[in-house]
């Protein structure tokens, strides 16, 4: 009992209220993609809440599109507890629980008619779209920035890709073109299926833009034999802190140094400029970084 209490307390001690605020937006910020420019056209979203679009759509009006959002992704997360961690499992819920409550006050409470067209883009299906994947997209990114997430597909993906052989995103993949398959098989007809698939393109880059940021860092390995000339050189252009690694050439058997030097994507002319002029002779390789912690600054 005294080591739940410890794992108990060391969780809470993990948890941040202002990410319980910034999910509740997330939430608030998907529902109104999806009630309010998907499902009034019949277009779905992704993974676990186009399932659940689908079921609330073939189901009795009872059946709400918040009670399948609730039965399918609150097991899966609860599922997937041991391997993404409690702080991960509670985020989740409570993103999950928002848009569940936010879509039923939308289609259900607020004076507004979301049952035949979007109250923005009327029956435009490309509109509907675009924009319904671009604002689900922005409610997802929060959701993922923030310490969550707000569909149980991924989860799925992490517990069962690795013993199918496949990759996560491979797996998210899979699912939703097996989605959208059955979407066109149900209703007989593939213009919907089609636009929806523009929607979760949409979505895509609109999660990568909110998660990693427009202006991805850039990280630049540097393997010279002018290591001291060409760190001295970033640093006083650049004024950022600079790693040293030690390596060895496999043919030559020379040592070398490796810089590891991290910019953003406008200052690559000038790095190159200054490593080709003191090392016409150095390797340099450019790689995206998805994010940075950390500051490392010359004073």
């Amino acid at each position: 009992m005294k080591q739940h209490r410890i794992a108990f307390r060391a969780v809470l001690s993990q948890l941040r209220p202002l990410n319980f605020l910034l999910l509740l937006a997330a939430g608030i910020v998907n529902a109104v993609g999806v009630t309010m420019f998907l499902a009034p056209v019949q277009l779905y979203d992704s993974g676990i809440s186009g399932t659940s679009m689908l079921l609330w759509q073939v189901t009795p009006e009872e059946y709400t599109l918040s009670v399948f959002l609730l039965l399918l992704n609150i097991p899966l997360f609860l599922f997937g507890l041991k391997k993404q961690g409690a702080v991960f499992t509670i985020y989740s819920v409570w993103a999950v629980f928002v848009y569940s409550a936010a879509s039923f006050v939308i289609t259900d409470i607020l004076p507004v008619d979301v049952s035949t067209a979007s109250p923005f883009a009327g029956q435009d299906l490309l509109l509907c779209a675009l924009f319904g994947g671009l604002i689900s997209g922005i409610g997802s990114g929060m959701t993922i920035r923030f310490g969550g997430a707000i569909d149980g597909v991924e989860v799925m993906a992490v517990i069962f890709a690795k013993r199918l052989g496949l990759t996560v995103g491979t797996f998210v993949m899979i699912y939703n073109v097996l989605l959208y398959i059955v979407i066109g098989c149900v209703f007989r007809s593939w213009v919907l299926p089609l636009y929806s698939i523009v929607t979760y393109c949409v979505a895509i880059k609109a999660v990568d833009f909110i998660v990693e940021g427009l202006d991805k860092a850039k990280s630049a390995m540097i393997v010279t034999s002018q290591a001291d000339e060409i760190s001295e050189a970033l640093s006083e252009a650049f004024g950022r802190g600079i790693t040293h690694i030690g390596a060895k050439g496999y043919y030559s058997g020379a040592d070398r140094t490796i810089i590891y030097f991290v910019v953003n994507r406008f200052q690559i002319g000038r790095l190159k400029a200054i490593v080709t002029e003191l090392d016409p002779d150095a390797f340099l390789t450019i790689s995206e970084v998805s994010d940075v912690l950390g500051r490392s600054v010359q004073k």
